[in-house]
This record gives C-alpha cells, sequence and structure tokens, in this order.
C-alpha cells in the first residue's frame, strides 16, 4: 500500500513549458506532484511552481495548482466557490462514485458540514483535551524512559507510531483486538486522494480487509464507553446528527487521527535531530515543545496537498477557471513561500507559527488538530526532559504516499541526559 525507498532520488525538475500557457491565462508547468522522484525532494519544485505564478497548469494531471501562501489560503477560505464536496481528490464525485461513502467532515460543504463538524469539535474540545493530557504525559514519559534505555532505536516504528498507538485508540473506545489495521487505513485514505497511479491503484486493491475492520470499530456495541467514538453516538441520542451518520463521523477520527499525528512527530524528531541549535533551544525551555511541534508541522508538513472543485467560473492569479476545475492545493509549498515566512528554509522553534496551513486553514481545519498538538507537545517534552542528544546512525527512509509526506525509517540514539 505504501512504496518504500531507501536512499535519495534527485527530484525531476519543474519544467516551465518555453511560455506555454493554457487556456485559463495559467502557465503551464510539466511536474508530476504524485511521482516517487517529487516525494523524495519537492522543495525545488515547489519552489518552481511558486515562481511560475500564482496559478499554474499542470497538464500530467490536467489540473490547476496553488502554490504560493496567499493563493492556497484564499482557496481554503472560500469554500462557496471551491468546494470539498465533489472530493478533495483528484476524483470529482459529481462525475464518478467514491471509493467509499463521502466523509461527512473532509468532504462536505455547507451547510451539512458545519452541523456535523460541532459535533466533532464538541468531542475534541479543548476542555476533553485538559482532562487527557496528564495520560498523555504519563505514557510519553513511560515510552521515552524505555527508549533511552535502549539507546538505539527506529524513531518511526519506535516513537512517532508507537505512542499515537498507545494513546490514540484508548481514547477513541477502540478494543484491543485488530488496532494492527489502523495504520493502513488511514495510509490507504490518504493515497486514494491521489490520481490513478500504482500507489492508488495498490491501495485500493488491499483496501477491504482495512475497510471492513475499521466500519466494523465504528459501530456503537464496538466502542467503550467515555471514549471519542461512545460521545459521537450520544450526540445522536441528542439529535445533533442521526444514527446513521454516528459511524461515519468515527470513521473520519479514524482516519484524520493518526497519521498526520505520526508523520508530524517523526518530523518534529527528523528537525531536532538536523538542527542542534534546535534541539538546544528546546533543551533549555521545554516550554518550547509546543512551538517546535508547530514548527515542524509548517516546515514538514505532514499533509501535503489536497485538491478543490470549483463550483462557478473565477479568476484567480489572473486564471480565468471554469466551473468543475480541479485545483491542487500544495500546502507544503506554502508553508515555506518567502513572500509569507522569513528564511522559511530554516526550522526554528522560535518562531511564529501563526497562519501556517499544515493543518489546513478556514472551516475544513483539521478536526484533531488539538488533539495532535497535545500528543506532539508532551512527546517533545518528555524528550527534552530526558534526551541529551538525538543523533541520526543510519540511512533515513521516506514512506511514499499520495498526500503525507513522512518517514518509513529513521534511525537515531538517543543518549540520555
Amino acid at each position: 500500500m505504501m512504496e518504500r525507498q531507501q536512499g535519495s532520488v534527485p527530484a525531476a525538475p519543474a519544467t516551465l513549458l518555453a511560455g506555454a500557457v493554457h487556456v485559463s491565462g495559467a502557465p503551464v508547468v510539466d511536474v508530476d506532484p504524485f511521482s516517487t522522484e517529487f516525494f523524495e525532494d519537492p522543495h525545488r519544485i515547489h519552489e518552481a511552481l511558486r515562481e511560475a505564478g500564482p496559478v499554474v497548469w499542470l497538464p500530467r494531471w490536467s489540473v490547476h495548482a496553488v502554490a504560493r501562501y496567499e493563493e492556497v489560503r484564499a482557496v481554503l477560505h472560500d469554500p462557496a466557490t471551491f468546494c470539498s464536496g465533489r472530493g478533495v481528490g483528484l476524483s470529482d464525485f459529481a462525475k464518478e462514485k467514491p471509493w467509499r461513502p463521502q466523509s461527512l467532515i473532509l468532504e462536505a460543504d455547507p451547510p451539512a458540514h458545519g452541523r456535523t463538524r460541532a459535533v466533532l469539535n464538541r468531542v475534541l474540545s479543548p476542555a476533553v483535551m485538559k482532562t487527557l493530557r496528564e495520560r498523555f504525559q504519563a505514557a510519553a514519559h513511560r515510552l521515552v524512559d524505555a527508549l533511552v534505555a535502549r539507546g538505539e532505536i527506529d524513531a518511526v516504528a519506535d516513537l512517532a507510531e508507537a505512542f499515537p498507538l498507545s494513546v490514540f485508540p484508548d481514547a477513541v473506545g477502540l478494543r484491543e483486538e485488530g488496532r494492527e489495521h489502523l495504520l493502513p487505513y488511514a495510509g490507504l485514505a490518504f493515497n486514494a486522494f491521489g490520481p490513478p497511479n500504482e500507489l492508488r491503484q495498490r491501495a485500493l486493491d488491499t483496501a477491504a480487509p482495512h475497510v471492513a475492520w475499521v466500519m466494523e470499530q465504528c459501530r456503537r456495541e464496538n466502542l467503550k464507553p467515555g471514549g471519542f467514538g461512545a460521545a459521537i453516538h450520544e450526540a445522536a441520542d441528542a439529535g445533533a446528527i442521526t444514527h446513521d451518520e454516528a459511524p461515519l463521523l468515527v470513521r473520519s477520527l479514524l482516519t484524520a487521527g493518526l497519521d498526520t499525528t505520526v508523520n508530524g512527530i517523526g518530523a518534529a524528531i527528523y528537525c531536532l535531530a538536523r538542527f542542534p541549535e534546535a534541539w538546544a533551544a528546546l533543551r533549555a525551555d521545554p516550554g518550547l515543545a509546543r512551538a517546535a511541534f508547530e514548527e515542524a508541522v509548517r516546515f514538514e508538513s505532514p499533509v501535503q496537498t489536497f485538491f478543490r472543485t470549483t463550483t462557478q467560473a473565477v479568476e484567480i492569479g489572473g486564471a480565468r477557471l471554469d466551473e468543475g476545475s480541479k485545483v491542487l492545493m500544495f500546502l507544503g509549498a506554502a508553508n515555506r513561500d518567502p513572500r509569507r515566512w522569513d528564511e522559511p528554509d530554516r526550522y526554528d522553534p522560535t518562531r511564529s507559527t501563526v497562519g501556517h496551513v499544515g493543518f489546513g486553514s478556514g472551516i475544513h481545519m483539521c478536526v484533531g488538530q488539538l488533539l495532535g498538538r497535545l500528543e506532539g507537545e508532551v512527546m517533545l517534552s518528555a524528550l527534552a526532559a530526558k534526551v541529551g542528544s538525538i543523533t541520526i546512525t543510519g540511512p533515513v527512509v521516506r514512506r511514499y504516499n499520495n498526500t503525507l509526506r513522512g518517514l518509513e525509517r529513521l534511525p537515531v540514539t538517543l543518549t540520555a541526559a
């Protein structure tokens, strides 16, 4: 389901086709943002896309794209013109059937979106996060103690995956059996947002057992009392949503609540290992833990891209788009746009990251962001308290996904403080 490759592959250059302009007025850039070459090193291509213009045309997949911060944010904040209900991947649900029932959150537009979103906002509210903090902190410290004792670890499997898997399923109220389906399911869901390439096809070919397990766990009788899942079903009892909608909302939580956090924590460890001055700053002031996680989300952008579909003819960035046009937003490129950020290619946990689009922005901003931020903060805080140094000790291997940016392996040595 996820392609893996060791070592580094030079990214194919983005080619601005010698003055070529699409009929919409957008410059034509020949690049495949869903290729393994792109996944290995997207940053040079992001720069080429930003410099080509505020809106570009990608002939590989016949879509318009925005890579500058201003235009990405404009699309995110105009759901009436750039809708999600026709799919946030390349597929247009007005023209083809979704591979699974549509998400009531990610793939919904107002007013329906607001009704279901309100339920998840209550289930994952700041007040609820406060009740979880102590439990999550204790779990983070236990894990870091064990990893420091080992010394040499894979910071992906042993830390970035292990920690969320130790707290998130219990917070949802999932049964113990079958939790190994969670990461493959999320991976396939995000791969399915991409084009009909090998990654997407392999994901869909292997989807059945993961989808079946997830949908079974979303039923009320399979969720433990007191968790997020039970709270969603209780919202159906109160009439906020229907009983048919409740399992789909639980599914949304399982789709978005794990992989993005895993990749965010992995990104933070990778950054802190490569930027010793940032690690020193965090060690000197563990109160920077939340900011260090936030900056890693900006710097690495675990969610790289999402699509929108135009509901009417619209002009953006000097290009004229027809109704039904797919628009690809490069969130990762926006998060390193020098028009918005000073020294964007430097990881700096003291930077103000207000306004980054690593969790999206606008009405579809990541519904699990508070949960992910809590997990990232308590883990980095525990590391800062107990680890003197983080040293990369072997080849770093990237995990390929049509939407997400993360690592497959990150071998490191943790030295006790």
